[in-house]
């Protein structure tokens, strides 16, 4: 199968065109800037092409483009499609809005990658600081068929685990429930968490704890007290952990914070985003 990889350049781009370098896909580059065809050139070899000779016979159209691009990149691919041809898109957000023009002759499939996990089996350096994922370590993924028949549910997901591998597990779900994990879950929740933990690191620092004693006093007890809250260990907290839990969370967190899980808070956090 031919796939035309959109933005074959970027920073996404040539870490796709890379996993996709010697698999039965036949990749059709695409990148408009000279630095984007240059940097895919000394990282896969491949030459970029015009944007109607990749699209031409094409199975498959990979939009590797920022989540506000999507709109305007998929308006000017979409009617020069085959019919059945499947479009993937690595992210919720501009599915969600509904920036992708409407064609009901082609496949809408949305994927994205969880990145490897805190708790892996990885003993070998490279797959350990591959924080990312698609190079080394195994991540699990998350796909989505927005719409179009259901055999191409296979076709997508067989692309999701050639571009993101290795590969951990593959789950299914629906756009609307990608939205929930990102950016909901990952990014409104556990990324503004994470910068208040830094903060909070920085706030001892100024009040005389060393730097490095501090980060590694963090990080560790990120490590410890995450096996237990995740289950990925047998655990329990001590009652002086479980005691400043019960003063420290209502003076962090609003007590309506789940509310950023409502449909309204989702689609505008969203909008924001696109």
């Amino acid at each position: 199968m031919k796939i035309a990889l959109i933005g074959a350049g970027g920073k996404m781009g040539v870490r796709l065109a890379t996993n996709l370098k010697g698999s039965r896909f036949a990749v059709a580059p695409v990148e408009v800037s000279e630095a984007g065809q240059a940097r895919l050139k000394e990282a896969t070899g491949f030459d970029c092409m015009p944007l109607d000779e990749a699209l031409s016979g094409a199975g498959a159209v990979i939009l590797a483009v920022p989540d506000t691009a999507i709109r305007a990149v998929s308006r000017q691919i979409v009617e020069k499609l085959d019919s059945g041809t499947v479009v993937i898109i690595l992210d919720a957000a501009a599915p969600f809005a509904g920036h992708l023009p409407p064609r009901e002759d082609i496949t809408y499939f949305v994927t994205h990658p969880c990145h490897p996990p805190i708790f892996n089996d990885e003993t070998d350096m490279a797959a350990k600081k591959d924080y990312f994922g698609g190079v080394a370590a195994a991540q699990a993924i998350v796909s989505a068929l927005m719409q179009g028949p259901e055999e191409h549910f296979a076709v997508g997901e067989e692309i999701a685990k050639t571009i993101f591998q290795p590969i951990l597990r593959s789950h299914r779900a629906t756009v609307e429930q990608m939205a929930l994990l990102e950016p909901g879950l990952s990014e409104t929740v556990c990324a503004t968490l994470l910068v208040v933990m830094k903060e909070a690191m920085e706030e001892v620092v100024r009040r005389g704890v060393d730097r490095e004693a501090a980060r590694d006093f963090l990080l560790g007890h990120m490590n410890v007290l995450g096996s237990v809250i995740m289950e990925e260990t047998d655990g329990q907290f001590s009652d002086a952990c479980n005691k400043a839990i019960e003063n420290g969370k209502p003076r962090l967190m609003r007590d309506d914070w789940i509310k950023v899980f409502e449909p309204e808070e989702i689609v505008e956090s969203i909008r924001r985003i696109t």
